[in-house]
């Protein structure tokens, strides 16, 4: 018995055609993927699923109700986990849980046996707000709140988007066990891993099915889109030696961007960064993980003038982070994980609204316009509004505005997430690119085949640093396979919370 069908479903916002004759089923107790770019129509799939946006065209039932007609029995049946955060952050975790409870008609003691395994990890933060959680605990919240009311069909949007490696490997185990309890899942992500983790998958793309079968079967099928092949970086683009001491011809080595001693930044007595020490060279693409909570947000702020310390010395772009904090604002370029730009202004006022506030000259500012447009082959989409971009487009938009001053660093707060392989592959040439040009990258990232991009990498665990080399020497190092197992290995001896 099939716990969704879907037939001929099509769905329109003005020229745009998010869904286009969309048909698949879903298998009762199924663990089925949903999978494709940004923009490919998941989202609004799941909204149609969930009754909470009408269809054009075609029909839809889950667990045998019609999704226009039997509305309330869906809800009822459903649980709805969507891409963005979408509990109350002034809220605690237990005020969230009960709120959720209660627009079902249940409460937490009815439904605690359901959500008992996933909950029970984050109770003891039950007075905790919301917005206060590491993303792993936001995570494990926002899925506790979709299953209090026992759904038998749930819906994940791309959930474990900005979330850490190990963080997302203990929700898929979750996943399983709730399959174990027979709940048909429907599940989108942009991880590869995950992705395998799936019995079926659908690959939607603008708006059409574009294949169903296995993971692996879709996988190879679309190899290009989700295995586009790695970057071959130019040999003369990497300082191949990274070293700190004087070259052999008696030359000093490059320059140190970053330079950091003994940091420390506590909050009452908890230290979230402990003691670290570290540099960074001109030009290098140096890679900062940790798991969430780790201290690594913490370190950055300081690092970008956001944050002073409570103790320690650092130096950004030779300004002091202590007493320069202003100047190192003006000669940096920072990326956030959530998109920076603003949406209601075109492609080209953005530029030079940013460019302006670096004190670059109208002059100057329209010649590098028209020469990053170019680049990016955004000219024809110079007056295009921001909002109208798909999320790849927006995201290399945003890299280049950051590096539009051309910065002696720019930090890049997990800069593709959410996005597809392909997708993340270009904006990695992007970021080559500004290597080459004498920029130097500071990255954080969630994505493991990322981290084997950087020149050099380090691990923060507990809010110190455990781990520091080129990818290929911690790989050796801890006799690993591939970084993400060195970070799985280093990040699960955490001993504090990552709250």
């Amino acid at each position: 018995m099939n716990a969704i069908e879907v037939n001929h479903i099509s769905k329109s916002y003005g020229a745009v055609k998010a869904l286009d004759d969309v048909s698949f089923t879903v298998g009762k107790g199924e663990v089925f993927g949903l999978i494709g770019p940004d923009g490919a129509g998941k989202t609004s799939m799941y909204r149609i699923l969930c009754s909470l946006l009408l269809p054009e065209n075609g029909s839809a039932t889950v667990d045998g109700f019609d999704v226009v007609r039997q509305m309330q029995e869906i809800r009822k049946r459903v649980g709805y986990m969507p891409g963005k955060f979408s509990l109350y952050q002034d809220l605690t975790v237990e005020e969230n849980l009960e709120f959720f409870a209660t627009l079902f008609g249940t409460t937490i003691r009815e439904g605690y046996d359901t959500i008992k395994a996933i909950y029970s990890q984050i109770e003891r933060f039950k007075n905790r707000r919301a917005g206060a959680l590491s993303g792993g605990m936001k995570q494990k919240l926002a899925l506790s709140c979709a299953l209090v009311h026992q759904p038998s069909v749930l819906f994940l949007d791309e959930p474990t988007t900005g979330v850490d490696p190990v963080s997302r490997k203990e929700l898929w185990e979750m996943l399983g066990t709730l399959k174990e309890r027979g709940i048909t899942i429907v599940a989108s992500t942009p991880y590869l891993d995950e992705v395998r983790r799936c019995e079926r998958v659908a690959f939607l793309d603008h708006g059409r099915i574009r294949g169903i079968g296995t993971p692996e079967e879709i996988l190879e099928q679309f190899k290009d889109i989700f295995s586009p092949p790695p970057i071959v970086r130019d040999s003369g683009d990497e300082d191949a030696s990274l070293s700190q001491s004087p070259t052999a011809n008696g030359q000093q080595p490059t320059a140190n961007v970053i330079e950091v001693e003994h940091l420390v930044k506590a909050f009452g007595n908890f230290r979230a960064v402990d003691d670290i020490s570290f540099t960074v060279k001109k030009g290098e693409i140096f890679g900062f993980l940790g798991a969430n909570g780790a201290g690594k947000t913490t370190a950055m702020h300081m690092l970008t003038g956001l944050n002073q310390p409570t103790s320690g010395t650092g130096r950004v772009a030779g300004y002091d982070i202590r007493t320069e904090y202003e100047q190192i604002k003006k000669h940096i370029g920072y990326m956030s994980q959530k998109f920076s730009l603003y949406e209601d202004l075109t492609v080209a006022e953005n530029i030079r609204l940013f460019a302006g506030i670096y004190g670059m000259s109208d002059d100057e500012i329209r010649q590098k316009t028209d020469d990053l447009l170019e680049r990016l082959q955004f000219a024809d989409h110079k007056h295009t509004l921001v909002k109208s971009l798909p999320l790849g487009w927006k995201q290399k938009l945003a890299f280049s505005v950051s590096i539009f001053h051309e910065p002696g660093v720019v930090f890049l707060d997990e800069p593709t997430g959410g996005v597809d392989p392909a997708t993340r592959r270009q904006f990695w040439e992007l970021i080559y690119d500004a290597a080459s040009r004498g920029i130097t990258v500071f990255v954080t990232t969630h994505y493991m085949d990322e981290a084997e991009y950087c020149d050099r990498i380090s691990i923060m665990v507990d809010g110190k640093i455990k781990a520091m080399g080129t990818p290929d020497a911690l790989k050796q190092e801890f006799h690993q396979p591939d970084m993400d197992h060195v970070f799985t290995y280093l990040a699960r001896q955490a001993t504090r919370s990552s709250d």
